[in-house]
């Protein structure tokens, strides 16, 4: 390869460079922060659905959904990936 033909691929190398760094990278590492995020839920976590519910999650299960108390006596199975925030933390027990 001469350096004519590299000189015209060096600005698109450096282009997928930088949308690697500016878009790519961030996007990843947010995702991994929600997975984390999605695999600590516990019972009495308060926590904000994609939906816009809240709620505190009555039973976690094995199958990728929650259980989430919205009001007295209303649970419903919401998917885990669909969390969106976990407002309050619980400790776990001793």
């Amino acid at each position: 390869m001469d350096a004519g033909a590299l000189g015209q691929f060096l600005p698109l190398i450096l282009i997928f460079g930088i949308m690697y760094m500016l878009l790519i990278r961030p996007q990843q590492k947010k995702m991994k922060e929600h997975k984390a995020m999605v695999e600590a839920l516990r019972r009495g976590d308060q926590v904000i659905t994609q939906g816009g519910l809240i709620g505190k999650v009555a039973k976690v299960k094995d199958d990728g959904e929650i259980e989430v108390e919205i009001a007295d006596g209303v649970k419903v199975r919401v998917v885990k990936g669909t969390i969106a925030q976990v407002l309050n933390k619980t400790e776990p027990a001793a």
